[in-house]
Order: structure tokens, then sequence, then C-alpha cells
């Protein structure tokens, strides 16, 4: 669940925003050079972080004379073939090796030496550094966590692959049917930010497989789809909005509208994360929307949700109260020239001052070890079109116009989208609106994801065998059933 992304103060892998699961492919293997560089080739290992090892396996390849590529795997996110950048790698048995992940906020950076047949130094991101190793020899990977809330075949149930279109784009998808003729009430699920593909899939857990599976049992229709530009669906997220998106469900309603086994008047949408945020927006644009469930929806605006964010999941991953401070007010700094600065010339130059202000705070070792490309990454991020309608969309004028059934639930231990912040202002609007069927709901013990945990922070996901709290799925399963029931009535011709 991809979700919305934390800004700075982050480890590169510890960060579920906008580092893909899907998306990427590992670059082609280049033909070898006739002599080539002791560092190129394959390397494994780890980054050694607070919470434990985390693997990494590089490919370091020649283009030219001169010039080099690479990708990078993290197979403990499902990260695959993320393209490397500012490579450098000494001509004889050892020196520096240094290169960074390409497109990533926070510059993350390995900057090390090789010697001995090994690359060891140090990693480094958003001014957090940490030890690590690369090896020749395959690193002895820790067995996958199982999830053994992954449904598996035979189901009980038709699946269809599906497309449609919304505004010239194609969007690909899988529609599970309960058995029998229907008409059924159905779902479209919205997952968060980020490219993602229809099951939302990260850190290994599939958690939209999960949440399609329940409900179909339970005979729910269930639609799930590619985002855009991922699997089956073109387009692109990074050029979109999330206004964009709200077009993309509603197309996805009147695609299910249309199905003959479908309930014309019994479909929803159900939203995780900046779903929440698509979710009720599409909601207040058309009448075919009957019920909106909310999973770590939002309350207030996109600059509000990256500040408190920020801060605490670096909080819960032990930096300093000191960094913490300075992050935020760094980030505060950069949201105020987006929404003050109207000249875009003037804006980007200015938010390459703030960037460079940044760096030249920074202690010298992790000064040294910024790339030179990070500014402009950085202002490019910024100035994105999602980044720069999400920091200034404020959810709550969309809710006072959602007047059908609401379900808002929110996990206790969520440092992404806190509960406190949030739940009250999402119950507010609603009432604004006079809607009379509003349950919103914190729970105990649960992360953005909906797992349970112990302190929600990020390096407890790919931990967790467990996909989606049962209760959540039992929650959201019964609050529709009660309200618009199991098929009735004969299918339409």
């Amino acid at each position: 669940m991809r979700h919305l992304r934390p800004l700075s103060l982050l480890v590169l892998l510890l960060l579920p925003g906008r580092l893909p699961a899907v998306g990427f492919s590992p670059a082609a293997p280049a033909a070898p050079p006739a002599a080539p560089a002791p560092a190129l080739g394959h390397w494994e290992g780890a980054i050694q972080l607070p919470t434990g090892e985390l693997q990494v396996k590089v490919d370091l390849l020649q283009e030219s004379a001169g010039a080099f590529k690479g990708t990078i795997d993290i197979p403990q996110q499902g990260a695959k073939g993320l393209p490397l950048a500012g490579i450098a790698v000494p001509a004889g048995v050892d020196g520096k090796v240094r290169f960074a992940i390409q497109g990533i906020p926070g510059a993350p950076t390995f900057d090390g030496a090789l010697a001995a047949g090994e690359i060891k130094g140090t990693f480094t991101q958003g001014g957090q550094s940490f030890p690590f190793r690369l090896g020749r020899d395959a690193v002895k990977m820790a067995p996958p966590t199982p999830h053994p809330q992954e449904p598996k075949p035979p189901f009980p149930y038709t699946a269809e692959e599906v497309r449609y279109e919304a505004n010239g784009v194609k969007l690909a998808g899988t529609l599970t049917l309960p058995p029998g003729a229907g008409p059924f009430p159905a779902v479209l699920l919205l997952t968060g930010s980020g490219p993602e593909n229809r099951d939302e899939e990260v850190f290994g857990h599939k958690p939209f497989l999960v949440i399609a599976d329940h409900l179909t049992r339970a005979g729910i229709a269930v639609l799930r789809v590619d985002d855009r530009g991922v699997g089956g669906s073109t387009g692109n997220v990074a050029t979109s909005t999330t206004a964009d998106f709200a077009d993309d469900a509603l197309a996805g309603v009147r695609f299910l509208k249309a199905h003959p086994r479908i309930a014309p008047g019994r479909i929803g949408l159900l939203g995780h994360s900046e779903g929440g945020v698509i979710a009720p927006l599409a909601a207040s644009r058309s009448k075919e929307v009957a019920f909106v469930v909310l999973l770590a929806g939002t309350g207030v605006p996109g600059s509000e949700i990256l500040l408190d964010q920020g801060a605490r999941i670096a909080r819960a991953e032990g930096a300093p109260e000191e960094k913490i401070k300075t992050g935020v007010a760094d980030q505060k700094r950069i949201f105020d020239l987006m929404r003050t600065e109207k000249d875009p010339v003037a804006l980007r130059a200015k938010l390459r001052d703030a960037v460079r202000a940044q760096i030249a705070g920074l202690p010298e070792p992790e000064r040294k070890a910024i790339p030179d490309f990070y500014v402009d990454q950085q202002v490019d991020q910024v100035l994105s079109p999602w980044f720069r309608f999400f920091l200034t969309y404020d959810p709550r004028p969309a809710l006072t116009q959602v007047k059908v059934p609401v379900l808002a639930l929110n996990g206790e231990r969520d440092l992404q989208v806190d509960p406190g912040l949030n739940l009250p202002e999402i119950e507010k609007a609603l009432k604004t609106a006079k809607n009379q069927d509003v349950t919103v709901r914190r729970l105990p013990g649960l992360n953005h994801l909906f797992q349970h945990a112990k302190t929600g922070a990020l390096s407890e996901y790919a931990k967790s065998e467990e996909t989606i709290s049962p209760e959540v799925l039992d929650i959201v399963t019964k609050w529709i059933l009660d309200r618009f029931g199991k098929p009735a009535g004969p299918p339409r011709a």
C-alpha cells in the first residue's frame, strides 16, 4: 500500500510512498567490456539499519569508456531494477566506489571503497547514514515472510479480466463476482499514492487481493484496477493528480453500472490512504456512488499531513529530536514557497536555494555524500503535478458534499495518517453535509496498513505476517451487507 508517501527524514527502504513495488524493470544486461573494471558486475549485501539488515543486490555495468549504468534490487521491499545514477568506480583493484538511487527522495547514496574483493562504506539518505557492505557471493537471504491471508485457487467465485477508458486512459483490472446470477452490490477499490498494481502490492503483501477475496466470498462483487502506467493500464501517475484519479474512479463506477450482474444502485468506493481522498472527491461529483469506505483517509490538507507524518515516522525510527525539528522546518519552508510564489521561474530558483541551504546545514561527511543531481531531483519532485495538487488540496469541502453512507476507519498506530488529526475533521465535515449514515472508528493496535503493530513504525510493515486485520475485513463486509445486502431479484437483461 503505497499510500501517502513520507518525505525526507527517512531511510529509503522504510519509504512506502513513491518507491514502487511495480513499474520498474531491470535494466537489460550490457555486453561486458573486454577488460572490465574490478568493481563492475553483480554484488550482494546489506545496509545495517537500527532495525536490522536491509538486503540489496547491485549490478554495475559499463556502457562506454568512462560511462556506467546500474540497477539495485531491494527484495524485502519487492523493489527490482531501480536505476542508479552518479556511478563512479576505480580502474584498479581498489579505490572509491560511489552510486546513488535515481528518482528517490532524500538522495539515497552509497559511498564506499573497493578492497579485498568487497565494497564497504556508508549509505546516506536525508541526513541519516548507515554502514553497508557488498560482496561477490550471493547473500543468504532471510526466508520470505509468510502471508497466510493471501488467497490461493481454486476460488468459489469467478474472476473477469476487464478494460475500460477514462478520458483517453485505458484502465485494466480484475472483477470478482460471487456465484449466482446477481445482481450483486459492488465496490471499486482505490489505491494509495504512487504507482500501484491492482493488488496494491507492497512489502510482499497484496492487501487488495485479500480484501477482494473476503468481500466476494460474502456476496459482494469487487473491481480492483492497475493504476495509470502500471500493469495493463496506460497513462502516467507522475503527471496526474488526485482529481484525475477521481475521474478514473467514476469511469470504473460507470463500467460496473453497465455490467449485467451488478446492481446499478448499490455500487460504492473503498479507498485506502490517498484512495481515501479520491473516494469522497469522486462521490461528491456523482450520484452514481452509493456508499464510501475510507481506510486511513485524510481530513486535512496535504501539507498538514506531510509535516505531521514526517515528524511522527522519524521519531518512531529513532531520529534525534533536534534533527526532526530541523527537518519539519525545512519542509515547511518549501511548502510556504509553493503556496506564496506564483512566478514559476522564481519559484524554481527559490526552491533550489532552499534545498542548497538544507545541504549546507548538514555535517561535512553527509554533505559530501550528496550527489550533484540531488538539488534538481528534489525540486522536480515538489513541482510535479501530483505533489502540487496534493500539497494544497483540502478534502473537507468534498466531504461536506457526500450524502451517501460513509464508513471511516483509521488505525490507532498509524504514523502516516494520524487518526487524532484526521478522523475528527472527517466526521465534522460529514456532519456539515447532514449525512445521516456515518460510522467513524479508531481501531486500537493497527498501523497504516491495518496490520497489528507494536509501534506503527514503517519498518514493521514487511516483517508482519498479517496483510490486513481480519477485524477490519469483517467490519467492512458487515457494514456493506447491512446496508446493501446480498443479491435480490432476477438478473438484468
